[in-house]
């Protein structure tokens, strides 16, 4: 897919540690929880960027981190060349209109005391010059026509909704202020497999539609592969590959991401038969005192003295098309032999 020159969105060297304290009276920090440690990619205009990693690796804090829910430790986030990190009061309020997030969860997000009409209705009374107010019962009808909904259902409330359709509600939401990012995390990992396929291709005809650009956080490596352009690869706090879809799920080079590939469900048997699978041993260490060194060192098979002593840099290396933080990275198929 071709892409513009100047990207959409900019991130820098991002990072979110969260001290640890200990007292009751008199706290005093003992060390601090690394949730996003030095992250940097771009996302240009109508691209999706997959974001996948086990849980607590930091997907979650960085979503938040770019909509300036949380402020950073250090680093920077730019939409179109201006730093949200540092936006107060009614910049950031403008600039959050170009930036806005689907929740994982489509029946605790939704205010069950409120209508639907209420509910994708309130971006605007937050942003009340964005609709007049007489002209915003039908922008909000028209939004839920735009994601498959009944215009007619506007004065509903969410539990007469199925879970699917609540979740429409949630992405008409996130649509009405016209935003050109919208952060997706997870979410179809609370609905049923059918009403997930009917979610994504939604979401993909609206990314046409509007030329909207997604930053896509999920678990499952099989809905990330269908939707995204390019695939970041989260652990403990860092991207350790970033690449094309097609060059991360057919020659992964980190072992973090070839073992993630390798669990992944294959429906036809013979390549079942002919999959390595890649077991994992021991746990993800603490974010609060992570390895020396690369991070996944303690469960990986390849990991040698320069591991513990010297943090690979996230670059091109020889012998692999894409970014790869490991001074072994190489191309292995997790399917055939490898």
């Amino acid at each position: 897919m071709a892409t513009p020159a100047e990207p959409i969105l900019e991130v820098r060297d991002l990072v979110k540690h969260f001290p640890l304290t200990q007292g009751i009276l008199f706290k005093r920090q003992i060390g601090a929880i690394k949730a996003v440690d030095g992250v940097s990619f771009d996302l240009h205009r109508g691209e999706t960027l997959g974001v996948v990693g086990e849980s607590g690796c930091g997907k979650s804090t960085l979503a938040k981190l770019l909509m300036a829910l949380e402020r950073p430790t250090s680093g920077s986030v730019r939409i179109n060349g201006r730093d949200i990190t540092t936006a107060r009061g009614g910049d950031l309020k403008r600039m959050r209109r170009n930036i806005q997030m689907v929740m994982q969860d489509p029946y605790t997000s939704l205010n069950p005391r409120m209508t639907v009409g209420d509910i994708v209705g309130e971006p605007f009374e937050i942003h009340s010059e964005v609709a007049p107010k007489g002209d915003r019962r039908r922008r909000v009808q028209e939004l839920l026509e735009v994601v498959g909904l009944n215009p007619d259902h506007i004065n509903r409330y969410p539990h007469q909704f199925s879970g699917g359709q609540r979740q429409r509600i949630g992405i008409a939401r996130g649509l009405a202020l016209r935003p050109e990012i919208i952060i997706c995390d997870e979410p179809v990992s609370a609905l049923d497999v059918s009403i997930q396929a009917q979610v994504m291709n939604l979401l993909e005809s609206l990314q046409k539609e509007f030329e909207l650009a997604y930053i896509f956080i999920a678990h499952d490596l099989s809905v990330v592969r269908h939707i995204s352009h390019r695939v970041a690869v989260m652990y403990l706090g860092k991207i350790v590959e970033i690449g094309r879809d097609a060059e991360i799920y057919d020659g992964p080079t980190h072992p973090y991401t070839q073992a993630l590939l390798s669990a992944v469900p294959v429906p036809d048997p013979e390549g079942r038969e002919q999959r390595q699978r890649i077991i994992l041993q021991g746990d993800p260490p603490s974010p609060a005192n992570p390895p020396s060194g690369c991070r996944f060192r303690t469960r990986c098979w390849k990991a040698q003295e320069i591991c513990a002593e010297q943090e690979p840099a996230l670059e091109i290396r020889p012998g692999s098309p894409h970014s790869s933080a490991c001074h072994f990275a190489e191309v292995r198929d997790v399917v055939g032999s490898g």
